[in-house]
């Protein structure tokens, strides 16, 4: 019996960089190195995103392709140009701040064979997330997890491996800033792709970070966008059924206070007044969210209906012995048992 051999196809490493002159260019080197030791064809594309320092000089000096963009576009703008410009089927994005580790490009392509997506989940034993970062990303992945109805180990992971096939179909609604991340694996998570998450270290970045604290504010409203075009009943249900509830306990205390007041009036109380205007209008207000969520899932279906197909996934069924591998095989190709009969 022969050995398997690991999934090797052609790679595309994508790293965007925005005034990373100080780590670019030894990124750069390590990718090379990595990739060349275990035989793949590759190519490194390091797109440069208005940096008014030497990160072009840098990165061209290393040896990678470059591309350039004139002014500041954003992150998720350098990826989807990087994407677009690649060679090869099978993108790698990684940072050029000397993050992530590189040597787990390798793993993570292998992982590819039977997967949508390998997330490198910042989950290993060195991990240097700033702690002023943590509450917001702690909030993030709480609510990811509610729409996509699983575990999420990392959600805005910056490397990842990924089929270019796969994740154009969504440049529409990924974004040009920090949320492209984001967006992508909440994306496939709501259209049922396999991703994979590959535990990974994190280690403290050379330079200076870009992001800012009220990208936090950016991030909680692309999340409440995603839902709106992946799961509304999500946010609105839970929505409708907290003021209706509250809209029908003010109603119980209302009519219990109506009785207190007036404790001869007896049943001819219910046909007087005695709901107060907040009572109603939390009522409607519940109703409402329930209508919207309702009417925004119909829409959401009825439009996913029209679209055209999504891309097939990579996902495939682990088969445990022969016998369950014969039978699928029967069941996959039915002339294989009318043969043999």
């Amino acid at each position: 019996m022969t050995k398997k051999q690991p999934y090797r196809p052609p790679v595309s490493v994508i790293i965007p960089a925005y005034n990373e002159e100080a780590s670019v260019a030894q990124q750069v080197q390590r990718v090379r190195q990595v990739l060349s030791a275990h035989g793949y064809t590759y190519e490194i594309i390091v797109v440069d995103d208005g940096s008014v320092d030497d990160t072009a000089k840098q990165a061209k000096h290393a040896g990678a392709h470059l591309l350039r963009h004139p002014e500041n576009r954003g992150y998720g703008a350098s990826l989807k140009d990087g994407i677009l410009a690649a060679e090869h089927e099978v993108i790698v994005i990684i940072d050029a701040d000397g993050t992530y580790p590189t040597e787990q490009i390798p793993p993570m392509v292998e992982k590819l064979e039977n997967a949508d997506m390998v997330l490198g989940a910042r989950v290993g034993k060195n991990v240097h997330i700033p702690m002023i970062r943590q509450p917001a990303k702690s909030v993030l992945t709480w609510v990811a997890e509610r729409i996509a109805e699983q575990r999420i180990p990392d959600l805005n992971s910056g490397m990842r491996a990924f089929r270019r096939e796969c994740v154009q179909q969504y440049f529409p609604v990924l974004s040009n800033r920090f949320s492209f991340t984001t967006t992508a694996t909440l994306a496939y998570l709501a259209d049922d792709y396999r991703v994979v998450y590959h535990p990974i270290d994190y280690y403290p970045r050379v330079g200076k970070s870009k992001i800012v604290p009220w990208h936090f504010m950016d991030f909680i409203a692309l999340i409440v966008r995603m839902t709106m075009m992946f799961n509304p009943l999500k946010i609105f249900v839970p929505l409708a059924f907290t003021f209706g509830g509250l809209g029908i306990l003010k109603t119980l205390y209302d009519i219990w206070a109506g009785f207190a007041r007036n404790p001869g009036a007896g049943w001819t109380l219910l046909l007087q007044p005695v709901l107060s205007t907040s009572a109603v209008l939390l009522l409607f207000v519940g109703l409402q969210f329930l209508m919207i969520g309702m009417v925004a899932d119909g829409v959401v279906r009825r439009i996913a209906q029209h679209n055209r197909p999504l891309v097939r996934s990579y996902a495939k069924l682990e088969i445990e012995n022969e016998y369950d591998q014969m039978s699928a095989e029967e069941s996959l190709h039915p002339e294989l048992e009318q043969g043999a009969q």
